[in-house]
């Protein structure tokens, strides 16, 4: 990878480091950096010092606010994941919440695109063509399209799904770090033709209905044995299973990494990124909080899964947010505030974070559980 040198215009009073050794006000005040950019961090950007709080604002109208939900208040106990109602949808994803309490009595069948489960609590045996895979707590578990697959509940599970509607889930291209970093290829866990596969095999006289999805219709085909029969299997396509505690995020010491440096899969016109527990800067000058900056191009849903988020007041796990592109975003007052007397040294948050290239869509029955005064909880100005 090149890049020519080139050479930014400077305009007025700035600090010459993105996100580092801000100006100080003629009273002695702090400044306020904000980033105006293009393509989800990687494209062309310019960095704006400010005397007040990019997100400092006193009323907020209108329909592109920002928003956050509570999951934990929405019921979608459902035996089949394709009949949890759709929580936020573009044309290229889907993303629902799902609750399995009992062990699924069909098999699943997802036409319409690769299958993104986040295991945000329980555990359970996972039986796909390909085999058996023990998931739990903290796990990512990419189904390739139109894998048949069956959960049985161990204890009661509550799922992030993430469709790549039309698409395909890949890793990122991790450029000059290369291929090992975040996590190692070789961490990632395929299913297993084991005893336990084998033995799910073993009933004759039931039958097993598949629930497939194609263009968001469920067709239903019975068969009179277990579709999941599988003697073995060779090739390079097959589901994979990676848990967040095996991720190891990139750091710096002196600067805060966009988020873009935390992505874990990309697939058409959007990413998924995970947030795991890091250090925090230590550099006397370097922000300590993500940066105040506009969402130009993306989409930006957090889905919060465990820890005290440092960015954020008032979220706790099992909650989301949703910044919709066009308006600036950041770090809540209080938690700016704490970030800049240094009061922790490192964070424990676990997050997951979808950026899409096209607007997300929310669904019907999600305004039961938003939370509508998230848009005010920016209102406090932090004092100079």
């Amino acid at each position: 990878m090149r890049k020519w040198i080139e050479f930014p215009l400077v305009e007025g009073v700035c600090s010459r480091q993105a996100h580092a050794d801000f100006p100080i006000q003629e009273d002695g005040s702090k400044t306020y950096e904000r980033e105006l950019g293009k393509e989800g961090f990687f494209g062309p950007c310019t960095h704006m010092i400010h005397r007040h709080a990019p997100t400092a604002w006193t009323k907020w109208e209108g329909p592109l606010r920002p928003r956050a939900y509570d999951l934990n208040k929405w019921n979608q106990d459902k035996n089949c994941p394709f009949k949890t109602d759709i929580f936020l949808h573009n044309r290229h994803t889907q993303l629902r919440w799902w609750q399995l309490t009992q062990s699924m009595t069909h098999l699943a069948r997802n036409g319409d695109g690769d299958q993104l489960l986040f295991i945000h609590q329980g555990k359970a045996d996972l039986f796909c063509d390909y085999g058996h895979l023990s998931i739990k707590a903290g796990d990512y578990v990419v189904l390739p399209r139109s894998t048949m697959w069956r959960l049985d509940v161990i204890e009661p599970l509550n799922i992030l799904l993430i469709e790549a509607t039309d698409s395909s889930y890949m890793l990122p291209d991790k450029g000059i770090v290369g291929p090992h970093a975040i996590f190692d290829p070789a961490m990632l866990d395929t299913p297993k033709m084991n005893d336990q596969f084998k033995a799910q095999q073993i009933d004759a006289n039931h039958e097993w209905e598949v629930h497939i999805k194609r263009l968001g219709k469920i067709s239903t085909v019975t068969y009179p044995f277990n579709p999941l029969d599988a003697m073995g299997w060779h090739g390079n396509l097959a589901p994979v299973r990676i848990n967040v505690d095996d991720i190891r995020p990139l750091m710096s010491h002196r600067y805060h990494l966009p988020p873009s440096a935390h992505t874990t899969f990309v697939a058409n016109r959007f990413v998924v990124c995970t947030f795991a527990p890091r250090p925090i800067e230590s550099d006397p000058g370097a922000l300590k909080v993500p940066f105040y900056h506009n969402n130009d191009d993306y989409d930006e849903f957090i889905f919060y899964h465990r820890g005290q988020f440092f960015s954020r007041d008032n979220i706790h796990p099992g909650m989301t947010t949703l910044h919709p592109c066009g308006f600036t975003h950041g770090p809540h007052p209080g938690a700016f505030a704490t970030a800049s007397q240094f009061a922790r040294k490192e964070t424990d948050e676990v997050a997951v974070m979808v950026d899409t290239r096209d607007s997300l869509e929310i669904g019907d029955s999600a305004a039961a559980i938003e939370w509508a005064e998230y848009a005010k909880s920016w209102k406090a100005v932090e004092k100079p």
